[in-house]
């Protein structure tokens, strides 16, 4: 609850945070006796379904979570055999985001039937509750996933291990995803996104170049953005960060296509993303860990498959800091400076030469 009052006093409401979500352990370590779930009476003393009415009082939405399998990942109740009963649970508390786990599925058969299962359940109980998804994460030890099955069912799926606030966990899942990018970035678009998990940015374990980093590559991954964190306890800077109006709009931005890695040259790696009105996202992100900031040349004429800047661009830099670039030609050199673990974003918008002919 006082996550919800200060996502409305802090402003994270504003600029576009709307879930409060649990994860696992909120229930009770067994079901009622009509087999319905029940909140831990002492950690949820009033239920959800009060949670969920204050939530909405707030004008935001809440979120729950589940486990596709015969228990929860921490040993609580999971949803097996009890797919629809749960469904119509969480429609009736007023459940606005249901996070499906993929804990304790007795084989790869029931896992994959048990997310298409809960995604129809969902639907049948005519609350729009967004679904999101660990299929692809569990069924990959087995084989490799069939995103376009995949997004018929989910609205986002996590495809990688948990997030921790480190900087090596953050760099894993950046390479990670980079190495897989053939398969996840297609598999994008309004409606379903690859989902690698939650902004750790607020809390202790990265630096501010490392945060800026997160934030960075999340906005190019057209990630959701969720944060773990404490609002109640959060740095100006760190807050600044996520509250940034451009690069959420980045994040947000309505063409929906996942960007991608589009060079690895030595220390560094240029990401970039296509967006709305032929404009381009592009990050540089210097992954030397020792030193002082450094230099990246590059030409304008690699970016966006050589349409990022046709005949010319103007470029804003982003983040760290805000400051408009220029215009640049289609062959400019553009000299970026990256501290060590951190990352440049940049935004190109071309820039057309209208000629009026009589």
């Amino acid at each position: 609850m006082q996550m919800a009052d200060l996502m409305v006093s802090e402003g994270w409401k504003d600029v576009g945070y709307e879930y409060v979500c649990i994860d696992d352990c909120w229930l009770a370590s067994k079901r009622d006796e009509n087999g319905r779930l029940k909140a831990d009476p002492k950690r949820f003393p009033s239920g959800i379904r009060h949670l969920a009415n204050y939530v909405h009082s707030k004008g935001l939405k809440l979120g729950i979570y589940q486990d596709v399998g015969t228990l929860t990942c921490a040993g609580y109740p999971g949803s097996y055999g009890y797919y629809d009963i749960d469904a119509k649970t969480f429609a009736d508390w007023g459940v606005d985001l249901l996070k499906f786990d993929g804990c304790n599925s007795k084989d790869l058969e029931s896992l994959v039937e048990g997310y298409k299962y809960m995604s129809f359940a969902l639907n049948k109980t005519g609350r729009s509750i967004l679904y999101s998804c660990e299929w692809p994460l569990y069924m990959r030890p087995f084989q490799e996933p069939n995103y376009t099955e995949i997004r018929q069912y989910c609205n986002h799926w996590r495809n990688y291990g948990d997030i921790f606030d480190s900087w090596s966990s953050v760099k894993s899942i950046l390479a990670w995803t980079a190495s897989k990018q053939e398969s996840l970035v297609p598999a994008a678009g309004p409606g379903g996104w690859n989902d690698p998990d939650m902004l750790v940015i607020g809390n202790f374990g990265l630096s501010w170049d490392q945060q800026v980093t997160q934030m960075v590559l999340w906005a190019i991954m057209a990630a959701p953005l969720f944060m773990s964190n404490d609002l109640r306890h959060i740095s100006p800077q760190s807050k600044s960060l996520l509250q940034n109006a451009d690069v959420i709009a980045i994040n947000q931005d309505p063409l929906g296509k996942q960007g991608y890695r589009l060079r690895k040259d030595e220390d560094f790696e240029v990401w970039e993303r296509p967006l709305s009105n032929l404009a381009w996202a592009v990050a540089v992100f210097n992954q030397k860990e020792i030193g002082g900031p450094q230099n990246y040349a590059f030409s304008t004429a690699a970016l966006g498959g050589g349409l990022g800047c046709t005949p010319a661009c103007l470029i804003t830099r982003i983040l760290p800091v805000k400051e408009e670039l220029g215009l640049y030609e289609w062959t400019s050199q553009l000299k970026v400076r990256v501290n060590p673990t951190g990352t440049v974003l940049l935004k190109l918008q071309t820039f057309q030469q209208h000629k009026s002919f009589h």
